[in-house]
């Protein structure tokens, strides 16, 4: 299942992703997977979080995107949750891959049993509606 927490730039929302990923960590029995663009909040997170810094991998497009999601699931079958800062901040990312890319996402994590916890720079009003369903938390 595919969480979203939106806003505009500067709203807080990688806090509270942190924040999410930190406090959810002590109850989940599997792994938890943090996916950023950069080694910057590396230290802000508990060390039983394996953090993955995407732009490492010169990921150029959405399906590559996709392909290196199907790999952490692959390579770790017991990924309970993860979490992904900034996903309009990512390279391969464009604003109208975005409907795209959560429907796939939450596709792939209903198979697995996954939860997945999204932020993105957006308003609530500007997504689908389908997208607007998934929002846990607008700022």
């Amino acid at each position: 299942m595919i969480h979203l927490i939106v806003g505009t730039k500067g709203k807080g929302k990688t806090k509270i992703l942190i924040d999410k990923a930190n406090n959810n960590v002590k109850d989940v029995k599997g792994s938890v997977v943090y996916i950023d663009q950069s080694m910057r909040h590396m230290y802000e997170l508990n060390n039983k979080i394996r953090y993955v810094n995407i732009k490492e991998f010169g990921i150029a497009n959405r399906d590559e995107f996709i392909g290196f999601f199907n790999g952490i699931i692959s390579q770790n079958r017991d990924t309970e949750q993860i979490y992904l800062d900034g996903l309009l901040k990512l390279d391969a990312v464009e604003s109208e891959d975005i409907s795209y890319i959560i429907k796939k996402l939450d596709t792939i994590c209903s198979a697995h049993n996954i939860d997945m916890t999204i932020s993105l720079s957006a308003e609530k009003e500007d997504l689908e509606a389908e997208l607007q369903e998934m929002v846990e938390t607008a700022l």
